[in-house]
């Protein structure tokens, strides 16, 4: 079984790097491609970028920083945000992004996963499922549905997502730990990678997120302090979780 990794998550509004609690109270944290250069330095694994605006009038500044920043990084990292069609999917791949993620159009349209699989490949797609309460949220965590997580995590990945990206609302940007339990049973249910997301107060909680899930979203504790993730990697293996091999930079 492949060794767990970490992703630090950047989302952006507007060309800009900001972070809230539980999806809102939104802050500027940096500049996105100065930051990823960062953590691609520091540690990262490999890295998400979320568009946290996707209007129409943002398409340009976000394919703008994909491309930026895919000319900087020699990692792997994953867009999301705005992608409602293979078009929109193809615009990011196209701009240097490894893979997309999708969430509130794959459930208004679960079959756009299975589209952009078939020309991309399952491993170019993630589902981004943001939960809260035991059922999905849609826009940006803000709209509730009748969908149960865990189904829709194993329809998701039936019809073509090759990762799962899950975050619980109840626990993002509070510190206090991932959603283990839900996470766990995500995991059991589908026969991808998952990625935990939201919660990260310390590296005991994600090397707890990293004993169920195959790697961890940190966000809050790595942007407040960027040359912290080299020692946050050190620390989640003095806790007996073995990393992917990194060598630090001096």
């Amino acid at each position: 079984m492949p060794l767990p990794r970490l992703i630090p998550c950047l989302d952006v509004a507007h060309g800009r790097v900001v972070k809230g609690v539980n999806f809102v109270g939104l802050r500027d944290v940096g500049d996105p491609v100065e930051l990823a250069v960062h953590y691609s330095a520091g540690g990262a694994d490999e890295l998400v970028l979320l568009d946290i605006t996707a209007t129409p009038d943002e398409v340009a500044t976000m394919t703008n920083v994909v491309r930026l920043v895919a000319d900087e990084l020699d990692i792997p990292f994953t867009v999301g945000g705005g992608v409602r069609s293979v078009d929109d999917a193809s615009r990011i791949i196209e701009s240097g992004a490894d893979r997309v993620s999708l969430n509130s159009a794959a459930v208004a349209r679960p079959a756009l996963l299975g589209a952009i699989a078939e020309r991309f490949g399952s491993q170019a797609v993630v589902i981004a499922i943001d939960s809260g309460g035991g059922v999905v949220y849609t826009h940006g965590g803000r709209v509730p549905t009748n969908r149960e997580t865990v189904s829709w995590a194993i329809e998701a990945t039936e019809r073509g997502a090759g990762e799962v990206l899950l975050t619980s609302i109840d626990h993002d940007g509070r510190r206090e730990g991932f959603d283990l339990s839900l996470t766990s049973r995500v995991r059991t249910a589908v026969h991808v990678p998952v990625i935990a997301s939201g919660g990260a107060g310390s590296a005991e909680h994600v090397a707890d997120a990293l004993r169920v899930a195959d790697a961890a979203l940190v966000a809050s504790i790595v942007h407040e302090n960027p040359a912290g993730l080299a020692g946050l990697r050190r620390e989640i293996e003095a806790r007996g979780v073995n990393l992917r091999p990194w060598k630090e930079r001096s």
